[in-house]
């Protein structure tokens, strides 16, 4: 059995073919594809973040919305880029659309990858501290969110304060009682898989990972995997973790699926830079008649490892299709892969 989410990036683009031309269809569209994969029974609802792009970006209104018209999917992200964040203001937002989700929410949080600008995050009025690079500020940046949402106080109370104050320091409200067990991380290296398990925090692990030993992504992956797990048992934690693999997957059933994926049937993995430094893996589609996919998603040593699953979906082509496409994985490829 796994937990099967989809993934959107959230594009938009005012092209012809483009059913999401706006920002605001992609809102809208987002959060109605939410609701019929709830009824699908698809088991999350997960959304990308970036900065200065025709994608989704500030993600708590949207996680609030899709909490408010659906009462069982998982709402989350992959990935928030914490080098953008401010960690109090960020724990008061997730705060509240966890509150409102009751307690759905799996938050996706990450270095993050390259943006649309040079040093956004510099425009956003984040900088490294003195010795630090984008990365590590990005990691201090959750340490502290990871700290505020606790829920210890820590801020000295005014002594003439508008309103009545609870005894003690002041934490950050509102407050969720169980969201810092749904913390993760997205990880594209097995030294910051390692660093998230120490931290207490759950996995993702994306299409994409720093090229290691050069052999293919899901082992790469599968092996990224063991080594976050052997440094969470090691870290002496008690909750059982929990790891994500994103995945491209498509069961061409009709000839419209055939048009627009039919030519990833051969697709292979690639190497690449995608900072113009570290070479990296780029997984492979996969698309597939659904008995020839499911022999090929059983090789995937990733998923095989993982418990959850999301599916990249081509936003673009609006609510309708993505409700196929997820209900064709559900239908003609996870039974038969004993996910379901």
């Amino acid at each position: 059995m796994k937990n099967i989410g989809f993934l959107s990036f959230g594009h938009w683009s005012p092209r012809k073919n483009s059913q999401a031309k706006t920002g605001a269809d992609v809102l809208f569209q987002s959060i109605d594809l939410a609701v019929a994969a709830e009824e699908l029974g698809v088991d999350g609802a997960y959304f990308r973040v970036h900065h200065f792009a025709r994608q989704a970006a500030s993600p708590f209104p949207l996680l609030a919305a899709v909490a408010a018209r659906t009462s069982k999917i998982e709402i989350g992200t992959g990935v928030i880029d914490m080098r953008y964040e401010n960690p109090l203001y960020m724990a008061e937002n997730a705060g509240a659309a966890d509150l409102i989700s009751a307690g759905r929410l799996q938050l996706g949080l990450s270095r993050g990858s390259p943006e649309q600008v040079i040093d956004g995050w510099r425009l956003f009025g984040y900088q490294p501290a003195p010795g630090e690079t984008d990365a590590d500020m990005a990691r201090r940046h959750t340490e502290a969110f990871l700290t505020v949402i606790e829920g210890k106080g820590f801020a000295q109370p005014n002594p003439r304060p508008m309103f009545p104050n609870p005894p003690g320091l002041l934490r950050i409200e509102p407050h969720s009682e169980t969201l810092r067990d749904r913390i993760w991380w997205g990880s594209a290296s097995n030294a910051t898989a390692v660093w998230a398990a120490e931290a207490g925090m759950n996995l993702q692990s994306s299409t994409l990972k720093v090229d290691e030993t050069g052999e293919p992504l899901h082992v790469q992956q599968r092996k990224q995997i063991e080594a976050y797990r052997e440094a969470y048992r090691k870290a002496g934690h008690t909750r059982e973790p929990r790891v994500s693999v994103a995945r491209s997957i498509f069961a061409l059933t009709s000839d419209l699926d055939r048009a627009y994926f039919g030519h990833d049937r051969n697709s292979r993995d690639q190497v690449g830079t995608h900072d113009h430094v570290t070479q990296s893996v780029f997984g492979r589609s996969y698309a597939a008649e659904p008995d020839d996919l499911v022999r090929l998603l059983r090789d995937d040593e990733a998923i095989q490892a993982a418990d959850t699953l999301l599916l990249t979906v081509p936003n673009q082509l609006g609510v309708d299709y993505n409700v196929h496409v997820l209900e064709s994985v559900l239908t003609h490829v996870a039974p038969a892969l004993g996910w379901r």
